[in-house]
């Protein structure tokens, strides 16, 4: 006689056990459940947030799937849109922003900057405005998310908006 072999997996299953395939599923869909678990907390956090910071947007919802976050509802006005864009966007594990926002009091839209290292909001306020000494129109455009016109930091997005806002 001698050694035979079989595919361990397939047959009955006389031990009332599951096979890799099926434990695999299971653990796939665990694995799908959990996911969605947490980025309904993270959306359910960054709401809080976006809450806390006073902007106010009626029906907010955000859907996050993977590195996207899809934000809905409808925003005060143009630089309460922007600045929950912001929020939402400038969150750890977020790549894209799908904005489907409304506004209900319509203004010009704003500029978006992302620092670069050596970025100041002075050298920023330079660029855009020509002239340095305007960059708390930046500090006071990306209120309340910047506490600091001196705390930015690189990869970090901000609202440049029209020079007379």
């Amino acid at each position: 006689m001698g050694l035979f072999s079989f595919i361990k997996d397939a047959g009955a299953k006389i031990f009332g056990g599951k096979t890799s395939a099926e434990e695999a599923a299971e653990a796939a869909a665990d694995k799908q459940a959990a996911i969605k678990a947490a980025n309904e907390k993270a959306a359910a956090s960054l709401t809080e947030t976006i809450h806390d910071l006073g902007l106010k947007v009626e029906g907010l919802q955000i859907e996050i799937t993977g590195d996207t976050a899809k934000v809905s509802g409808k925003a005060y006005d143009q630089s309460t849109k922007e600045k929950v864009v912001l929020v939402v966007g400038n969150s750890a594990g977020i790549a894209v922003v799908d904005d489907q926002m409304e506004v209900e009091n319509k203004e010009p839209e704003a500029q978006f900057h992302t620092v670069v290292s050596g970025d100041t909001l002075g050298k920023i306020a330079k660029k855009f405005y020509g002239n340095a000494m305007k960059y708390p129109v930046i500090f006071e455009a990306n209120k309340p998310m910047l506490k600091d016109p001196d705390k930015i930091y690189p990869g970090q997005v901000l609202r440049i908006p029209h020079a007379e806002e």
